[in-house]
């Protein structure tokens, strides 16, 4: 907790409450929060000081509180609109609204099924429990970047790292190697699986939770965020009954999203479909699905002969990591499979070069190759309250030449519907590049540049593709600046 004794409570203090601390914003519950309409600010042994809403509070209330809390506490009133904005950025509501987490590992015999819990239905990808030098904190991920959740102390932090294990079934006396496990959740009307990583770290073990969603309901072609053409281009694609299908971009970009709609396309009761994945993120009926586990053996590359004596039709690797995986993918798709993998490359065309580096000869994948796919992510603004502002053709990347002329775009500003964020959910950035005869002699050739061929077959790149969603007011230019950074 955070002592702050003799803070003077007054309006010229507001601007500081754009970063309360975690650890003072915790010791209130979200409900406490929203139904007295207050919020921490500062806390010792005796006194807890607040922002309340003038309009709502009301004398008998302070009473009632120092009582709940066994503290005296000082307030400051602020406007009904102030305290709203200050709430809705602190106290997120969720749709599954339960009690906000109390982090007092040692005692909470339910943390870590709350947090997940909440985490989740906050729309979080990721949940990081860390220990630092002095003290121990949670961050979850949402809409791709991290924000911190909770702080507690660091004695504490051993408890939390054993319940997370034991769930897990990992060895809870192994401390000083990293371990992988799986936790089954089933509570708060929730049912999902967890993938869990522990990694000695200077201080202690860090413990990652990738929260996977067993839901594929939701996810099809049509929502991807294809546009016309690149949804035409995918789609013939798919279409061949042989060859090799690879999506490519960053961790979190969406690949397997990608994947996952692509066999739900193709999930037919006349295809045999075979997956290998780490970890499987989705569950589809009418499809094999294997957990890829290396500690026995299990590996992209092994079980990949294994799927050639089980008469497939479809294949789909989770990931091209190395040279090996890569030669029997490829000696899949030209014995007439159709094998669908993702692969890191910063571009569609980077993918060809990636994987002659790994030691595919040239003129086999310019044989096997239907399309390869580069793809990102990227947060839109809140629709409820961006706002628009002049464009200074300075704030672009230094060299970068733009398609078209934009005179204004718009930026983040933050409300109640976005929690005072200024996004709103993702949008998926796509450049498919569809390989037909002048393109495969293109591969043949190992050429690294087809910039001119892309531009005379209407190919549009990722940055392209940024720049018009920025020119449609979709995102921002700092959300897309990587992307035209990239395309220098």
């Amino acid at each position: 907790m955070v002592d702050l004794p003799g803070m003077e409570l007054n309006e010229k203090l507001v601007s500081n409450f754009e970063s309360i601390p975690s650890e003072v914003i915790q010791c209130i519950t979200t409900g406490q929060a929203w139904r007295y309409r207050m919020l921490p600010v500062g806390i010792n042994a005796e006194l807890i000081e607040l922002i309340v809403d003038e309009s709502t509070w009301v004398a008998n209330q302070q009473e009632e509180i120092e009582i709940l809390f066994g503290k005296h506490i000082n307030t400051l009133s602020l406007p009904h609109q102030k305290v709203t904005r200050l709430l809705s950025k602190y106290y997120r509501k969720t749709d599954t609204q339960s009690k906000q987490i109390q982090v007092v590992v040692n005692k909470a015999e339910n943390f870590v099924n709350d947090l997940i819990a909440e985490a989740k239905s906050l729309g979080s990808s990721d949940i990081h429990i860390e220990v630092l030098e002095k003290t121990a904190r949670v961050r979850i991920r949402i809409d791709g970047h991290l924000v911190e959740k909770y702080k507690f102390s660091h004695k504490d932090y051993p408890a939390l790292v054993n319940k997370i294990k034991i769930k897990a079934n990992l060895d809870i006396s192994e401390k000083r190697l990293p371990q992988d496990g799986r936790i089954s959740y089933n509570a708060h009307g929730l049912k999902f699986d967890i993938r869990v990583s522990v990694l000695p770290t200077l201080h202690g073990e860090k413990i990652v939770l990738r929260i996977l969603s067993n839901d594929a309901t939701n996810i099809s072609i049509e929502k991807l965020g294809f546009d016309k053409v690149q949804k035409r281009n995918y789609l013939e694609g798919i279409k061949k009954p042989s060859g090799i299908m690879l999506i490519s971009g960053p961790t979190g970009s969406g690949k397997t999203t990608t994947l996952y709609a692509t066999l739900k396309l193709l999930n037919e009761e006349k295809r045999n479909i075979i997956t290998i994945e780490d970890p499987i993120e989705y569950t589809l009926d009418g499809i094999n699905q294997v957990q890829l586990k290396e500690n026995i053996g299990l590996t992209f590359a092994s079980t990949l002969r294994s799927f050639l004596r089980q008469d497939p039709d479809v294949i789909m690797v989770g990931e091209i990591r190395d040279g090996e995986t890569a030669e029997i993918a490829i000696r899949a798709a030209l014995t007439g499979h159709l094998v669908l993998s993702t692969i890191h490359t910063n571009s569609a065309w980077g993918t060809i070069s990636r994987l002659i580096d790994m030691g595919v000869a040239p003129y086999l994948l310019s044989g096997t190759l239907n399309t390869s796919v580069a793809q990102r992510l990227e947060r839109k603004l809140c629709s409820e309250c961006k706002t628009e502002a002049p464009l200074d053709q300075a704030q672009l990347p230094l060299n970068y030449n733009p398609i078209s002329v934009i005179d204004r775009v718009y930026k983040p500003n933050g409300c109640i519907e976005c929690h005072f964020t200024g996004y709103k959910g993702r949008r998926a950035l796509y450049e498919v590049i569809n390989i037909d005869k002048e393109l495969a002699g293109c591969i043949k050739d190992s050429k690294d540049n087809i910039s001119d061929l892309q531009e005379e077959k209407n190919i549009s790149t990722l940055s392209q593709s940024a720049w018009e969603l920025l020119k449609e007011g979709i995102t921002s230019l700092e959300e897309v600046y990587p992307i035209l950074l990239n395309s220098i």
